[in-house]
């Protein structure tokens, strides 16, 4: 009945697409580098709009930095590693933490740099040896989070905190460190406090 008419490509409808364009690229970056969950919230899964939306209700405190940091190694032995770092504490009377993460999540990138900020830096060598466990995109050095108690479906960074004789202490269970981003450097500071030796 009704003869479709081609649109034609003017400048200004091709400058919209190629927005629209950069726009779903981005959020798709973002949601790649910033997500540590082992799945994206339901609204992820709903179609994108190209329309602008309302900002965030709350904005990262840090934000993840653009190079990221080689904190996670794949081919670490984790249980060579846990162990040398219990026989290290021994000897020093300090404590391990196991630092449960990956190089792409942007809140395990957020949670070193506050390590290394002051107080926590020195905190954490006077009382902790940290040990990185890589968990691959959540499929790698399982019976060590399942060892440690540390429930990788909440997401990471997870914590658990060693004493010299390997007695677990603490592991991370509602994801406290799992929004890093939206932190501040004292909730280290606090934790580091709170179980040191």
């Amino acid at each position: 009945m009704f003869a479709r008419t081609p649109i034609a490509r003017t400048p200004k409808n091709r400058g919209t697409s190629l927005l629209s364009a950069i726009a779903l690229f981005a959020l798709a970056s973002t949601v790649t580098v910033l997500g540590c969950k082992t799945s994206q919230p339901e609204a992820a899964s709903q179609p994108v709009s190209t329309a602008p939306s309302a900002p965030p209700k709350r904005q990262p405190v840090t934000t993840p930095p653009a190079v990221q940091k080689h904190l996670y190694s794949a081919q670490a032995d984790p249980k060579a590693d846990i162990a040398a770092a219990l026989k290290q504490a021994g000897l020093e009377h300090k404590r391990v933490i196991l630092d449960f993460g990956g190089d792409w999540c942007g809140d395990c990138q957020v949670l070193d740099i506050y390590f290394h900020q002051s107080p926590n830096l020195e905190l954490l060598d006077k009382n902790f040896l940290l040990v990185h466990i890589d968990i691959g995109h959540f499929d790698k050095n399982l019976d060590i989070t399942e060892k440690y108690n540390i429930p990788l479906k909440k997401g990471v960074p997870a914590l658990a905190v060693l004493d010299s004789n390997g007695k677990l202490l603490y592991s991370q269970q509602t994801a406290e460190f799992g929004d890093m981003r939206y932190m501040y450097s004292t909730s280290v500071t606090d934790f580091l406090n709170q179980w040191k030796a």
